[in-house]
């Protein structure tokens, strides 16, 4: 039951405005909406197309879980992508469907669902992909687990979430609790209250590759890259040089704000629930 509380709240959290959404002032869904949307989404995050590898997927079945305000979408569907997708929200559905009807294209399937409980069957997709979504859903277990059962033996998952043990992680504990007055307060905490939507949570590497290790999965990638989104979170300019130092002392691929992870479902096996 606070399971379904908490997703009420993530709900309207994101049903208000999804994600990027706060990028531009212009009429909502008209074309300078969507394409001021677009330019800072792929400035700020530019290695979503190194990840996604869009066009590599051409003719392939694939669903997007979290289509938000639909950029990455539409460049699956521009790619010629058979694509899916699905939002907590209706607000995202709409905004996903005026933009597609903007520039005449269409999707195999868009629809409201949880990513909790996606309603495709076992499978289905030659390729999942989801940006920073799952890691806002109460059981973000669950999620992966049902990204991995509608995933094709042999298929791909693509999942970003957010990583605790990130530069971008301890600047939001550093300016929330600890000159607050509350130096105890765990990161884990302060991005569960602070940090977009209520009940956001964070990983680190390792507690990543454990939940994956109960599915038949293989990791072809698994990283928190240090990239233009985490300089432009540590500001003023002495917390982009502190930065700077510290993704070369702890690793560059280690203290990203972005935790990425490519997954390769392993063929001749059921899935693991």
């Amino acid at each position: 039951m606070h399971n379904e509380r908490l997703k009420e709240k993530v709900h309207d959290y994101w049903n208000k405005a999804s994600c990027g959404t706060d990028a531009t002032k212009r009429s909502k869904h008209s074309r300078e909406y969507f394409e001021e949307i677009e330019a800072h989404r792929y400035d700020i995050e530019a290695q979503i197309f190194s990840f996604a590898q869009f066009t590599r997927f051409k003719d392939k079945k694939i669903l997007e879980v979290g289509v938000g305000a639909g950029t990455d979408f539409l460049q699956w569907v521009r790619a010629g992508a058979h694509a899916h997708g699905i939002d907590l929200t209706q607000e995202a559905i709409d905004n996903v469907k005026a933009r597609l009807a903007l520039y005449g294209l269409q999707a195999r399937d868009l629809r409201v669902a949880d990513a909790e409980r996606l309603p495709y069957p076992d499978s289905y997709f030659d390729c999942v992909y989801s940006w920073g979504v799952i890691h806002h859903s109460p059981n973000t277990k669950q999620c992966l687990a049902e990204i991995v059962r509608v995933t094709k033996p042999g298929g791909i998952a693509k999942v970003m979430i957010y990583n605790r043990c990130s530069l971008f992680a301890y600047y939001r504990y550093w300016h929330t609790a600890f000159l607050k007055g509350k130096p105890f307060q765990k990161v884990s905490t302060v991005l569960w209250n602070h940090q977009e939507s209520h009940g956001t949570k964070a990983y680190t590497l390792k507690e990543v590759k454990k939940m994956v290790s109960k599915h038949p999965v293989v990791i072809k990638q698994l990283k928190a890259t240090f990239e233009k989104n985490d300089y432009l979170s540590l500001t003023p300019r002495p917390y982009q040089w502190l930065g700077y130092v510290a993704a070369c002392l702890f690793g560059w691929n280690k203290v990203g704000w972005f935790l990425t992870v490519e997954l390769q479902k392993k063929e001749g096996l059921r899935d693991e629930q």
